[in-house]
């Protein structure tokens, strides 16, 4: 195995050990609330604060990982995990549930940043594209299965062991890193953190437009979520039902991935913006009626709403950065990603809990989803025509 493979491995276990807890734990939530006794508004936090970990470490993880090291940075960040995974399974109230996730957030969210740096430098600008597609995988994979295996796991034996059961995967991507990855070099001075830099590339319009697509989208999505695990729960539907929801919005992702990378040069992100919304706001109004053949179809309209969407924004951030400042967006489109997450579950929850209705919070749900609608009709269509073509050949 060639360096370059190994590198990529340890990348894509930790970027699937982030997504496995961003999205595995909400399919554990009525069981959580029932034997924690957890309100709503605390069921939310289990998610945001292991976001709100992430969050606040992104910003860090370029400084981090020059003072440290980048071996050194993945190898702590994987045992912070690990550790922290132990403590969340065996939390006894949820107030240490929450705590504890906040600090396995701080232990994953160094994982992605640090690990897709490491992975992309191994690759020549020609042949990343065959690194995305696998990064693309894992991302669709994982959002699908995770929920599903989640449920199986909760029905048969405890919630606490969808925590658990990191700690094996925490601990071989650790060995791998150490096994594989070369010795850090010392740095010879003292690096200096720059987070301004960050900061100021929220002046770039279509990076702009992105991350406002990204928390209005995807954002409202796992919000949605959230909400419609409770009110399906509510409607009878076991943790294995719930979870195996998540397998015709990955089929639909999957197509959304495919008609964004097919049609994004010829089409502009606009169409594909707009039709992405209009679909998702649709697929989160039909949850809404309580038929299970509705409830499918809702699923299948908001994977390929919302994917439509994310993959869109995903091209349309980084159109017109330069490549001095690639990395600085990279670290504020990471924190959008994060903020998006935390946002959309906080407010949704918070909806659901003033209203005590299900079905105005979905109708909230559906019309913050088109709240981009203005900002992406003002995208200007020339400038991204004149970007296209020579910007986009490379990720095609």
């Amino acid at each position: 195995m060639t360096y370059r493979s190994k590198v990529t491995w340890i990348f894509l276990l930790g970027f699937a050990l982030d997504l496995v807890n961003m999205f595995v734990a909400t399919i554990a939530y009525p069981d959580i609330a029932r034997e924690l006794h957890a309100s709503v508004t605390q069921l939310a936090w289990i998610g945001n604060a292991y976001m709100l970990g992430l969050t606040v470490v992104i910003p860090l993880s370029v400084w981090l990982a020059a003072l440290l090291g980048e071996r050194r940075l993945i190898a702590l960040s994987l045992l912070l995990f690990g550790v922290a995974s132990v403590l969340v399974g065996q939390a006894a109230s949820i107030e240490a549930l929450i705590g504890w996730r906040l600090l396995q957030g701080l232990g994953g969210g160094l994982l992605i940043p640090v690990g897709q740096a490491l992975a992309y430098r191994h690759f020549a600008p020609a042949e990343r594209s065959q690194l995305t597609a696998k990064v693309m995988l894992v991302a669709l994979l994982i959002p699908a299965l995770s929920p599903a295996l989640g449920g199986l796991v909760v029905d048969s034996v405890s919630w606490r062991w969808i925590f658990f059961a990191n700690l094996p995967l925490a601990l071989i991507t650790l060995v791998l890193t150490l096994c594989w990855l070369e010795a850090d070099t010392p740095a010879s001075t003292r690096p200096a953190l720059e987070l301004g830099k960050i900061v100021r590339q929220v002046r770039r319009p279509m990076l702009r437009v992105a991350m406002l697509v990204y928390l209005f989208i995807p954002g409202v999505f796992i919000g949605t979520s959230l909400v419609a695990i409770l009110y399906l729960h509510g409607l009878g539907f076991t943790a294995s039902h719930i979870g195996a929801l998540m397998l015709p919005w990955a089929l639909a992702s999957g197509l959304a991935i495919a008609l964004s990378k097919k049609l994004f040069n010829r089409c502009g992100p606009r169409p594909l913006l707009l039709a992405g919304m209009l679909l998702q706001s649709i697929g989160i109004l039909l949850l809404i009626e309580p038929h299970p053949t509705v409830i499918v179809l809702a699923y299948l309209l908001m994977g390929l709403g919302g994917s439509l969407c994310s993959s869109t924004a995903q091209t349309l951030a980084f159109l017109d950065i330069p490549a001095e400042r690639m990395g600085h967006a990279s670290a504020l489109w990471n924190i959008n990603r994060q903020l998006s997450f935390c946002l959309g579950a906080a407010v949704l929850s918070g909806v659901l809990a003033a209203l005590d209705s299900f079905a105005a919070t979905f109708a909230i749900a559906a019309a913050l989803t088109l709240f981009p609608l203005f900002a992406v009709l003002c995208l200007d269509a020339s400038k991204v025509r004149t970007l296209l073509h020579p910007a986009s050949e490379p990720t095609r």
